[in-house]
Parts: structure tokens; C-alpha cells; sequence
């Protein structure tokens, strides 16, 4: 497990390093982007993703691993946003940003090696393909969830799916790296 944990760090600082640098040239432009939107963007990816795994050519020269960032960054920003609320106009600087970006990854990363422990690090017997799928299926559950005014019955809420989501997408590059 000791493995898993740098290898995460390691993907981390590299979506990490992206939205650093995103924020140095868009600001927080991101802030004004409801919940639904944030979702439709991760949902974009997550579909190219099955595509790029589905189909035998590709017109964009862009792999897995840059869609699986943008599903992971958005997927933060989007539980910022849920804290946060939505805003009119940018209002976090690059600092600030970080530091809330920081936090969500700090607490998602407990997540994982709480639910790595109970599963007993499953996910390295899993495929990329499948990673894929269970993140297109909580997009949906998230979707739905929108549709219903954030009310659920008996699910969990769309901040956990969202924390899923980047832990799946984490996995999905760790496997990629370890193809290389």
C-alpha cells in the first residue's frame, strides 16, 4: 500500500502542476461554472476516454492520460464549487485556489486508503477500460442526482462520487505508468 500512496502523490503533482499553471493563465475563470456544467466537461472526458479505448483511429493527438487530468481537475474544482457556491465573476487567486484544491485532494486521498484497506487494493486486478466505466456510471448517478435537486433516498451524495471519480481516474493513470 506503501506503493499506492506514492504513486498517487505522483499523479497529484502532476494534475496539480496543470491547474497551477491554468490558473496562471485563465484565473479562477473556472468559478463560475455551475455544478451541471462542471459535470457535462467530466462527462466529455470520460466519454472521449471510452472512445480512445473503443475506436482504432484517432483525428486528435491527445491520449488517455490528458483526459484522465482534466476528469480529476474538474472533478476537484467541482467539489470546491460545492463548498464554495457558484460566483459571478472569478474571485480566487492562485493561492487560494491551491490551497482549496490542496484540501479536496488531502481528503480524498484518506478516502482511498480507507476504502484500499477494506478492498485490499482491488483495483490493481482491474482494467483501465472498467475504470473508465465506473466513472461514465457515477457521472450518470451524479446526473441524476442534479436531476432530483441534490436530493437522494439512500445514496451518497455527489461530493463522494465526485472524490470516486478522481480516485478511479488516479488508478486508471497509475495502470497507464505502470504500461509505459
Amino acid at each position: 500500500m506503501q506503493d499506492t500512496s506514492k504513486q498517487y502523490d505522483a499523479v497529484v503533482a502532476k494534475c496539480r502542476a496543470l491547474f497551477v499553471n491554468k490558473m496562471s493563465d485563465y484565473g479562477s475563470a473556472w468559478r463560475i461554472l455551475r455544478l451541471p456544467s462542471l459535470t457535462d466537461q467530466i462527462f466529455i472526458k470520460a466519454q472521449r476516454i471510452r472512445g480512445l479505448q473503443q475506436n482504432d483511429v484517432r483525428k486528435v493527438d491527445e491520449g488517455e492520460v490528458s483526459e484522465f487530468i482534466g476528469i480529476i481537475n474538474y472533478c476537484l474544482m467541482a467539489l470546491i464549487q460545492l463548498d464554495k457556491g457558484v460566483v459571478e465573476q472569478p474571485d480566487l487567486n492562485t493561492e487560494e485556489a491551491t490551497e482549496l484544491y490542496d484540501e479536496k485532494i488531502a481528503l480524498t486521498k484518506q478516502l482511498m486508503l480507507d476504502k484500499n484497506h477494506d478492498y485490499g487494493e482491488a483495483w490493481r486486478d482491474m482494467r483501465v477500460s472498467s475504470l473508465t466505466d465506473l466513472i461514465l456510471q457515477k457521472l450518470l448517478r451524479v446526473k441524476q442526482i442534479e436531476d432530483n435537486a441534490g436530493k437522494t433516498l439512500v445514496s451518497e451524495g455527489i461530493d463522494a462520487n465526485y472524490q470516486d471519480m478522481i480516485n478511479y481516474s488516479i488508478f486508471a493513470m497509475i495502470h497507464l505508468n505502470e504500461a509505459d
